[in-house]
């Protein structure tokens, strides 16, 4: 039988050949390509992956402005920062991708063939609209009682009235269910919901008197007396009260203390409003100026002449930009809040203007008389047109109190003889925030919102004009502080130590290897110098270039630095 040949077999620890081992590796490190996604059918998508978010859409909802350079942190805080962004672009992009599912589209209001839109009746528009939106409309003749002043909560789903002569009541406006109905037997100047539709403040003749919604009085507030107009700033817990006396106090109702009582030294305070933007409170006097008030603060903020008169009624939008003011000089104008105080647009009126009022979409109402006058905008946050009304109605008595309704096309009116609701197409959001202002939730849901909203509530210390200047750093009082620093210690702790290179072993610790080392060290600190000034002349020279080229030279460029 003929011997077979066989190869030698190679020994247990003789390593691989080369070849093989090169290709084993580049195996091993090549990624696996996905593959494409496929419906139940067995077809292949065609648009594998998320949907594409438009940069316009995922723009409204950043918060963090990315045309600002951010200094150069330490890496830790520069790791932190970018964290930061990385996760508020995701949750841009969610939330634009999310606002595809909000099926409700703002309203309007359009006449056939140029037809003016402020001789449309509201007989007209409610004949025009569905029955759930005609039922949204309605008079209470309660001439008895009046005149009236009116708030709604927050979700907009309950109305708080107050009559002159001592009439009380709360309802659910939407089924015209009666919460609470009483009598105070005292005048009632003003009435406003606290963080929910639970508790009423009530400004009566001469004290401030808190009620639950059954109509019982859990609280007098003797120090808060002669109170005129009442704000309540719901991020804060404060609230606002203007008095004859002249004075604006705070209480914060989570704890039931006076956090502030500002004298405004200009007499009795009967005109006031907030702005839902930064909490700050707006005072018209009667020398026709404005002041702007924050509890941090014993003087105004900013102090504006605004009228030749006496002001009559002040407005600001829900975005804080704008601030419509009305006075006895007949003289509607409407201010720029982003730092410049100075007035857009004017109109005279033919009777001054008593009540102005915001709406959610930047629709401006003003009561004069027993008319009622609404002007509209291009639309959200844009500026009211005062050259046409957008919408006009007569009330049965004088105007003495207006409001929006939140997430409603409708504004309340309470007036000498009761109050009316009016249907205002294209007021309100027609989509709210189910986790903030959710006006179908229940009892079990409002309990654990008030306790969610109880530990974020904003200390008052940090209102101020501008609310973005507090995720910034105060430079100056920095610098100020580590010179402060540098002269009671005498050096600087956080100066950069001097480079030390480590011993080495073997013989390498030599003088001549350290000098070396230090000096290789400190080139390459120069050479990082230099490339940022090297940086820094460059990005001037670009900029000098992309400037207008119409620009004259003048003698006096010579001395710009």
């Amino acid at each position: 039988m003929a011997e077979m040949e066989t190869a030698p077999k190679p020994a247990k620890n003789a390593p691989p050949k080369k070849g093989k081992l090169q290709t084993k590796r580049k195996k091993s490190r090549g990624l696996k390509k996905p593959e494409p996604q496929r419906s139940l059918s067995g077809a292949q998508d065609p648009f594998p992956g998320p949907a594409p978010v438009p940069v316009e859409t995922a723009q409204k909802f950043r918060r963090i402005d990315k045309a600002k350079p951010l200094p150069r942190p330490k890496s830790k805080t520069r790791g932190r920062l970018e964290a930061a962004e990385a996760e508020e672009e995701e949750t841009s992009t969610k939330a634009a991708r999310s606002e595809l599912l909000l099926a409700e589209e703002p309203g309007f209001l359009e006449g056939e063939d140029g037809e003016d839109t402020a001789k449309i009746r509201q007989a007209d528009i409610v004949e025009a609209v569905d029955i759930a939106s005609a039922a949204k409309h309605f008079d209470l003749n309660l001439r008895q009682f009046g005149p009236y002043r009116l708030n709604y909560s927050r979700t907009g789903r309950h109305l708080a009235l107050g009559g002159r002569r001592g009439h009380v009541a709360a309802l659910d406006w939407v089924t015209k269910k009666l919460m609470c109905e009483i009598n105070v037997m005292e005048a009632v100047q003003d009435i406003r919901f606290l963080h929910s539709e639970a508790l009423l403040a009530v400004a009566q003749n001469r004290w401030l008197h808190i009620y639950d919604n059954q109509g019982i009085e859990l609280h007098c507030v003797r120090r808060c007396d002669r109170v005129t107009r009442l704000e309540f700033l719901p991020f804060h817990f404060l609230l606002a009260t203007a008095s004859e006396t002249g004075f604006l106090t705070y209480l914060d109702v989570s704890v039931g203390k006076i956090v502030a009582a500002l004298n405004a030294r200009a007499g009795r305070l009967s005109v006031m409003t907030q702005n839902p933007y930064n909490a700050v409170i707006h005072l018209g006097h009667s020398n026709g100026t404005v002041s702007l008030w924050s509890p941090a603060v014993k003087e105004p903020l900013v102090k504006m002449l605004c009228h030749r008169g006496s002001v009559r009624a002040v407005a600001v939008d829900a975005t804080g930009t704008y601030m419509a003011t009305s006075g006895l000089d007949h003289q509607l104008k409407i201010f720029d809040l982003r730092g410049t105080f100075q007035p857009l647009s004017a109109r005279t009126l033919p009777q001054g203007a008593g009540h102005l009022a915001f709406s959610q979409r930047g629709l401006l109402a003003a009561g004069m008389g027993d008319v009622i006058n609404i002007w509209s905008g291009q639309g959200k946050a844009s500026l009211p047109s005062l050259e046409q009304p957008y919408l006009t109605h007569r009330l049965s008595g004088h105007v003495h109190g207006l409001q929006f309704c939140p997430f409603e096309d409708v504004l309340g009116v309470g007036h000498s003889g009761g109050i009316t609701s009016m249907l205002v197409p294209g007021a309100a959001e027609p989509n709210f925030d189910g986790l903030e202002s959710n006006p179908y939730r229940s009892r079990k849901q409002r309990q654990e919102w008030e306790v969610k909203a109880l530990l974020e509530k904003v200390p008052a210390e940090l209102i101020c004009l501008d609310p973005r200047a507090l995720a910034e750093v105060d430079v100056i009082s920095l610098e100020q502080e580590k010179e402060e620093r540098i002269e009671r210690l005498g050096y600087d702790p956080e100066a950069k130590a001097p480079f030390q290179p480590k011993a080495k072993q073997k013989g390498r610790s030599s003088t001549a290897s350290l000098v070396k080392r230090k000096k290789k060290v400190m080139d390459q600190e120069h050479r990082d110098k230099v490339r940022q000034s090297l940086e820094q002349q460059q990005k001037q020279r670009k900029q000098e270039k992309t400037k207008s080229p119409g620009a004259h030279p003048s003698a006096l460029d010579r001395f710009a630095r």
